[in-house]
């Protein structure tokens, strides 16, 4: 399936393009942003071109088990953050969400409001049953977001990833939200 354009009262989501990479590399290299994210630092322009070549090869594919949404502030035509519905197992018709927001655009309901258009893809397009989301248990602001928009936890996945900024070993929430839910 080509990678729809998904639009809210405020943003755009749509496929990365190359020219997106200024945009990126603004977002991601910041520590603040990455520090609970699978992302190294410093975040280079080599590194969002490596990321968008990737992406444009995937938006090719007819079978695809992931798309990214970049979230795109429409009165400012500026890309603000990414928000993904990927591990897509379609046998079982399940998928992992995950996303980032530039750390000047936080605590303004964007990610909510992407959040919303990416599970309605995947529930009502897709024909998805389930959505898991993996949070970091130390990111407050996730977590939150998680139980705010109805998904349940489901576990505490012990010492499951290492801080790309802290270096730490980290615990990581897995939540999970059914369609009927």
């Amino acid at each position: 399936m080509k990678q729809p354009i998904l639009e809210t009262e405020r943003l755009i989501l749509r496929s990365p393009r190359m020219s997106d990479w200024k945009d990126i590399v603004e977002g991601l290299n910041d520590k603040k942003t990455v520090k609970y994210m699978s992302v190294g630092h410093p975040y280079k322009k080599k590194d969002a071109y490596s990321w968008l070549n990737k992406e444009v090869k995937a938006q090719k594919k007819r079978e695809r088990d992931s798309y990214h949404f970049l979230i795109e502030l429409k009165y400012e035509k500026k890309v603000i953050g990414c928000i993904s519905v990927g591990s897509i197992k379609k046998i079982d018709r399940v998928a992992k969400t995950g996303s980032w927001i530039n750390r000047n655009y936080q605590r303004k309901g964007y990610i909510t409001e992407a959040k919303i258009a990416a599970n309605e893809f995947a529930f009502n397009k897709l024909k998805l049953r389930k959505l898991t989301s993996p949070v970091i248990t130390i990111n407050t602001a996730s977590n939150a977001t998680q139980k705010r928009m109805g998904y349940k936890l489901e576990g505490v996945l012990r010492k499951e990833l290492v801080g790309r900024v802290d270096k730490k070993i980290h615990d990581e929430n897995l939540y999970g939200l059914l369609k009927e839910d």
